[in-house]
């Protein structure tokens, strides 16, 4: 019943974590202006960003990812509550599984889709998400197209999110113009 294994290097994971620190930035003034004050949501981005940056895969980056998972559920704002989500999402991807299992595919993709939905919340407008999308694609490695393409194709759900989910699955699995 287990899932066949996909290679994954560590320097690939690292790449993965440096774009996704980097997708989930994109929506961290939004937690931060409803929370002032409040690191969780930074410190987990942080974390990733020093993954990816060559530091050790420590139970420090669990930590904040949980503690931006904390931070999220207390949000009132649903915006800043999906940006706190994008930074769950960064620390998560150095956790990506190395399992052909559709349900990995959210740990490459989450952190830009929840930007992008933070920024949709954040403006009532639609093409707010598409924008970072677009942003998150044009900037993603040709690395993390190829981990994407080592996955099974992701089972994203009939909701919003899940139509940001497929968007950007769509857009990373497109062979690349550059």
């Amino acid at each position: 019943m287990g899932h066949e294994e996909i290679p994954l290097s560590l320097d690939e994971l690292r790449q993965l974590s440096l774009w996704t620190a980097d997708c989930a930035e994109q929506a961290l003034p939004l937690f931060e202006a409803a929370a002032p004050g409040d690191r969780r949501a930074r410190d987990a981005i942080e974390a990733a960003r020093e993954f990816g940056a060559g530091g050790k895969r420590t139970k420090a980056i669990r930590t904040t990812a949980f503690a931006a998972l904390k931070a999220a559920g207390e949000m009132k704002d649903a915006a800043a509550e999906a940006a706190a989500r994008a930074a769950v999402g960064a620390a998560g991807s150095a956790y990506l599984h190395p399992f052909a299992a559709a349900t990995q595919v959210k740990h490459i993709v989450a952190a830009a889709q929840y930007a992008a939905y933070a920024q949709e919340l954040a403006t009532g407008d639609p093409a707010a998400a598409d924008t970072v999308i677009r942003w998150a694609v044009e900037r993603v490695p040709p690395t993390v197209r190829e981990i994407l393409g080592r996955y099974p194709e992701g089972t994203p759900g009939r909701s919003r999110l899940g139509e940001l989910h497929r968007q950007l699955e769509a857009e990373l699995r497109r062979p690349s113009t550059a």
